[in-house]
């Protein structure tokens, strides 16, 4: 059985996830600790557990999922995996605080250690997630969902009672829309949803409440 805990961090109050099994191993998804107490923190959970991080996954690339990379890196020698198309926002970081912060200031980024596709298995423990592009939130925005225990993290893709935003860089509303109708609200009624804001959800209650997929 898969265990899951969340921190919220940085200035947006993004949910980064610890996700782990009864043999130690653990996934990180979408580090964006950014102050040196937010990432004490994760590191303690970890150390506390003894749990083994063996994969740092990213659902996009925006600055407030990446933010604790660096981190990651330096702690457990983890390098971030994310889909093709947000490798060039992700290695923008520091333009996309100018842009959407409006403040200045230089955020080190590590290099991608591997590349998500649609499709592929992550394996870890005694479980594994299914890759699900869902390019809208960014172009390479991806869902990550655990069939044995119907449970899906989403990103920026899917919210309780909403969805992304779609007005920055590389948006697209109509390709979001798309990808959830087609992709995620395909998925059994009792999924658990984890997104990178805000807290659970599932598919079917998306199915009734959310106003932009009724």
């Amino acid at each position: 059985m898969l265990t899951v805990k969340t921190f919220v961090v940085n200035m947006i109050e993004e949910n980064c996830y610890v996700v782990s099994d009864e043999t130690g191993e653990a996934l990180i998804i979408d580090c964006g600790a950014l102050r040196s107490e937010e990432q004490n923190e994760i590191r303690d959970y970890i150390a506390r557990h003894e749990l083994v991080p063996k994969h740092l996954l990213c659902t996009h690339g925006h600055f407030d999922h990446v933010f604790g990379n660096s981190f990651i890196r330096e702690t457990y020698g983890l390098l971030p995996e994310m889909h093709r198309s947000d490798w060039e926002l992700y290695s923008g970081v520091t333009d996309q605080v100018r842009l959407i912060l409006h403040k200045e200031g230089a955020y080190d980024c590590p290099p991608i250690g591997g590349e998500l596709t649609d499709g592929q298995i992550i394996r870890w423990g005694r479980h594994q997630l299914e890759v699900i592009a869902t390019p809208g939130h960014t172009q390479g925005g991806v869902c990550f969902y655990c069939a044995a225990e119907h449970l899906l993290f989403s990103g920026d893709s899917l919210f309780l009672h909403s969805v992304g935003r779609t007005d920055l860089p590389g948006g697209s509303g109509v390709q979001l829309l798309h990808s959830l109708a087609t992709r995620i609200m395909k998925l059994p009624a009792d999924t658990l949803v984890y997104p990178g804001h805000g807290p659970r959800t599932t598919i079917g209650g998306e199915a009734r409440h959310n106003p932009y997929l009724s």
